[in-house]
């Protein structure tokens, strides 16, 4: 059983950081792209940033600047750097990925969702 574990959430004043984290366990054979969205109440999940294995990143226009996707291959482990954090930013936040897991003989090409953890932006 393929698992995302986020974490680093939490309640931070405006212009603040956070450092969100997001393990990937399992057995796993591979991971490829591996991302980070979020959702406000009442909206839609949109992307923040993702992360193609050996491509080139991309950033949520209204993100651009402030936050800072990374990988630990090593680990399977994703981060998000969010500086400047602005109450827009406040939402859950997911962990998404796209790999390849072991299901006994076979390998299976599998997306996984995270459970989420929540970002709030506040004074």
């Amino acid at each position: 059983q393929v698992q995302l574990v986020e974490s680093g959430g939490g309640l931070v004043q405006p212009g603040g950081s956070l450092r969100l984290s997001c393990a990937a366990s399992g057995s796993i054979l591979n991971v490829n792209s591996m991302g980070w969205y979020r959702q406000s109440p009442g909206e839609v999940r949109e992307l923040v940033a993702n992360s193609p294995n050996g491509g080139v990143t991309n950033y949520a226009d209204s993100v651009k600047g402030r936050f800072t996707i990374s990988r630990d291959n090593a680990v399977n482990t994703l981060y998000l750097q969010m500086n400047n954090l602005k109450p827009e930013d406040t939402a859950m936040y997911y962990c998404n990925a796209h790999l390849v897991a072991v299901d006994g003989p076979y390998y299976r090409y599998t997306e996984v969702w995270g459970q989420g953890t929540l970002v709030t932006v506040s004074s």
